[in-house]
């Protein structure tokens, strides 16, 4: 069984960003690294380094800096790593085990409406009469989150946390599709639930 955390932080702001990095610096030092950081954007994840590097005792490794298969070797090797990814991370890693026990998401993945192909489609749903936000972005957005948390369930005894940062997934009406898209979960919004968590799996570990 997991846990979903959802944590009211929004990179909306100077304030966000900052508690961005302390809830991300929290959740990291409760589960003792072992954890996937997921970020929509390469800036955020390059600032999210920066003010991690130096104040986590646990080996930052930064997607861009090696490749993939090096990158998810060292994660893999190294039971207290913190990864730091974007893009083609948020799919396709396979860390059964406790190397991998917290996945964070900054933000809902939302993809750039700037972008021509989203653009294109974005014109096409609303010439025809649709809601392009309902009907293309959400669930797009939807099955991007899907992909990044299950980053952390990828066999039947894996266990862990799921931590979104985006408020958003209360504040705004669409949050609950997010919600009920993702597994079947205790829902938590107080880090002291999520430090027990852990504290328990280390009991759990120890009995086994």
């Amino acid at each position: 069984m997991e846990r979903i955390s959802a944590i009211n932080a929004s990179t909306s702001s100077s304030y966000g960003v900052i508690f961005l990095f302390l809830a991300c610096g929290a959740l990291i030092g409760l589960s003792r690294g072992r954890a996937l950081v997921l970020f929509t954007s390469v800036q955020a994840m390059e600032k999210a380094y920066q003010a991690l590097r130096d104040v986590l005792p646990y080996p930052l490794l930064l997607q861009g800096t090696a490749s993939r298969r090096e990158l998810l070797e060292r994660f893999s090797g190294d039971r207290e790593s913190v990864l730091l990814a974007v893009a083609s991370f948020w799919e396709g890693v396979d860390i059964p085990g406790e190397s991998l026990s917290l996945v964070i998401i900054d933000k809902l993945p939302f993809e750039v409406p700037s972008d021509p192909v989203i653009m294109a489609r974005i014109n096409r749903i609303r010439t025809s009469g649709g809601n392009p936000f309902f009907d293309f972005q959400v669930p797009r957005a939807v099955l991007g989150l899907r992909q990044g948390v299950g980053r952390l369930m990828r066999c039947r005894s894996d266990r862990g946390v799921m931590a979104v940062l985006d408020v958003r997934l209360f504040t705004k009406g669409y949050g609950r599709r997010f919600l009920r898209s993702l597994p079947p979960s205790p829902l938590s919004r107080d880090l002291e639930e999520v430090g027990n968590f852990f504290r328990e799996e280390d009991e759990r570990h120890q009995d086994d």
